[in-house]
């Protein structure tokens, strides 16, 4: 099965993070910088977890924790992350089952950020370690932050005027490239 690879926009958006250790808190920073409203339930919580705008409940998960999620990560042990998929199942909300890919119905992948470019890289759960290679391999080769930036405006203003010009989609591509490489 291969994953769709997705974006999502999680600001002002309620998840639920299910896990108080340290697998949960390096899950933490990137909801936050995500926008996200986040309640992490745990009967322990590190410090980490303890943020401003993150509500914490202190006990053992239940089902009903996820009434109202729009997305759930499980970072807990194995039992308590196959529960929790099993509630995310049931309220059609799609999970990552931290290091459980049979639970999982959501994977994250190891990411770069270069300024407003974001690079996901994933191996469908298989092999997180590898994409954490590939993406240090990938911010080895990358551009500057100020460059793709550059890059990043250039496009959005070409796209505006090719929208408004109504040129087709299928020739924005090479017309991209020619005025990047000009």
């Amino acid at each position: 099965m291969t994953p769709y690879a997705v974006f999502l926009r999680l600001e002002g958006e309620p998840v639920t993070l299910v896990g108080g250790g340290p697998v949960a808190a390096s899950k933490l920073a990137g909801l936050l910088d995500a926008g996200a409203r986040v309640t992490v339930v745990a009967p322990g919580v590190r410090p980490e977890l303890e943020r401003d705008g993150v509500t914490v409940i202190r006990r053992e998960f239940r089902a009903t924790d996820l009434d109202g999620a729009r997305f759930v990560v499980a970072a807990a042990p194995p039992a308590v992350n196959r529960a929790v998929a099993e509630a995310a199942l049931a309220r059609n909300l799609f999970v990552n089952a931290v290091d459980d890919v049979d639970s999982a119905t959501a994977y994250l992948g190891a990411v770069v950020r270069r300024g407003q470019v974001t690079i996901a890289i994933s191996t469908g759960g298989a092999a997180p370690a590898l994409a954490g290679l590939v993406r240090q391999a990938l911010e080895l080769v990358l551009p500057r932050t100020d460059e793709l930036d550059a890059w990043i405006e250039t496009s959005r203003q070409l796209r505006v005027a090719w929208k408004r010009d109504q040129v087709p989609i299928e020739q924005r591509r090479a017309l991209l490239l020619e005025a990047l490489t000009a």
